[in-house]
């Protein structure tokens, strides 16, 4: 018999902690999992899902432009934001519904309240103590805003979320996946909108082709992108806020978002108590199995800064599990996973960018292709689809594939598993295509670029 309260105690209930929890549970482990805010992390509450649904309510705007070129007459439109803002909320909290639901019937404990190791064995929550064999961390992350004057008077995604009325003017600040996606959604719900980056193109990290592809498209869109501009300090005054830039300009406007990355929600949780090593940003030093410098003490997700996913989380909270409570050590695998950005257009990509594939490898071939949509020649939207592929000379392996374009995230969903099982060009190229659509040109790319 254990001489502990639980077999495993989980700190943070969101996808890769409910994952976690509740299939330890489900392997007959004794499990407590301790939640301070809401049931479903990040994701689920100020993340993935409601930002998909914003960028499926943005995209109406497109939609009734082009259904002239398609002989509908579209009339008067608006957008009642609390009417989206109401039926989102009512969607997330029937997402904490089904999380509790998840967790309990597993039979894991929920726990509310805020968590705090005391040792490498026990945690403290709101002044009453639990011990554990094994304590996993899964705390995720949290928005960073830098400390400049009127700092205060700006928002981050969290927030984003929750606003009471939408403005007419936004300044988006930051280069990443998040800034991108609320610039363009803000842009299709009839915001004017201004994105700042400090660096000389946005979403570092992404494939080269595809960060310049996006900047050309939000530009036609009439988004106003600024590169190498960054802003010193905000003022509040009654017409709104002022935003002073870096080399003086001033831009006015109604709401100004930061989303300028995120931190390992790791701060003041007793982690240094417990002997948890960290990196200087506070993400937990693991090992492939997702095991700290503590034995006893695991981390996964956010907090790790490994692969920021949702869905990596999940895999890594299976993982622990496995390796845990069901007697089969498991690593997560975090090569060649598919990811999106929800942009106007959305951008789709699994494996190397070009960059990265010539580091790696002696030779490689690269595959593009740019073409308009079939719906577009009706529509006469001047939107560009952009496709690409990164192949290995030596293999013939496809090493990168990347997309620029309507319905991305589905198409290289499926490229992925393709990619992720070491599919040759060749293989692609002996594929037929489904025609006509957009995907069928990753099959019938044959001319290598220069």
């Amino acid at each position: 018999m254990s001489t502990y309260d639980y077999d495993l105690f989980v700190i943070g209930a969101g996808s890769g902690g409910v994952r976690a929890s509740r299939m330890s549970a489900a392997y007959g482990a004794r499990v407590a999992v301790v939640e301070e805010r809401y049931l479903g992390g990040t994701c689920v509450n100020v993340g993935c899902i409601p930002k998909k649904l914003f960028v499926y309510a943005a995209e109406f705007r497109d939609h009734f432009e082009d259904a002239a070129g398609f002989g509908w007459s579209v009339g008067q439109r608006s957008v009642d934001w609390p009417t989206l803002v109401a039926n989102k909320n009512v969607e997330i909290e029937r997402l904490n519904g089904i999380y509790r639901n998840l967790l309990s019937n597993a039979g894991a404990e929920i726990i509310e309240g805020r968590a705090r190791l005391v040792d490498p064995h026990t945690v403290a929550v709101d002044g009453h103590s639990y011990t554990a064999e094994y304590i996993l961390v899964a705390t995720g992350s949290w928005p960073y805003l830098p400390q400049i004057p009127g700092i205060e008077h700006a928002i981050s995604s969290n927030e984003a979320f929750y606003l009471d009325r939408l403005p007419q003017r936004v300044i988006i600040v930051g280069g990443g996946y998040i800034a991108v996606e609320f610039a363009t959604i803000f842009h299709g719900l009839g915001v004017e909108v201004t994105e700042l980056y400090r660096g000389e193109l946005f979403l570092r990290g992404f494939d080269t082709d595809v960060r310049s592809v996006l900047a050309e498209e939000m530009r036609k869109r009439e988004v106003d992108l600024r590169f190498k501009a960054d802003i010193a300090r905000i003022d509040k005054h009654d017409g709104g806020l002022t935003a002073t830039l870096g080399d003086g300009t001033r831009l006015d406007t109604d709401l100004i978002m930061y989303a300028t990355g995120r931190l390992p929600n790791t701060h003041n949780i007793g982690l240094e108590a417990a002997g948890v090593e960290m990196n200087d940003i506070g993400a937990v030093t693991v090992d492939a199995y997702s095991r700290s410098t503590v034995p006893h003490i695991f981390a996964i997700g956010d907090c790790t800064d490994r692969l920021n996913l949702t869905p990596m989380a999940i895999a890594e909270g299976q993982a622990v599990a496995e390796t845990l409570f069901h007697d089969r050590p498991t690593q997560p695998d975090h090569t060649n996973v598919a990811t999106a950005v929800f942009s106007h257009p959305p951008i789709g990509t699994v494996g190397l960018t070009e960059d990265e594939a010539r580091q790696r490898y002696p030779a490689i071939d690269v595959y593009t292709s740019s073409f308009r949509p079939l719906k577009h020649t009706l529509s006469g939207r001047a939107e560009k689809t952009f496709m690409k592929l990164v192949v290995d000379q030596a293999s013939d392996r496809v090493l990168g594939c990347h997309m620029v374009g309507p319905e991305a995230g589905e198409i290289i969903q499926g490229f992925s598993v393709a990619v992720k099982c070491g599919a040759t060009k060749a293989q692609f190229d002996a594929t037929i295509g489904i025609h006509p659509t957009a995907a069928e040109e990753f099959v019938t790319m044959r001319t290598k670029r220069e």
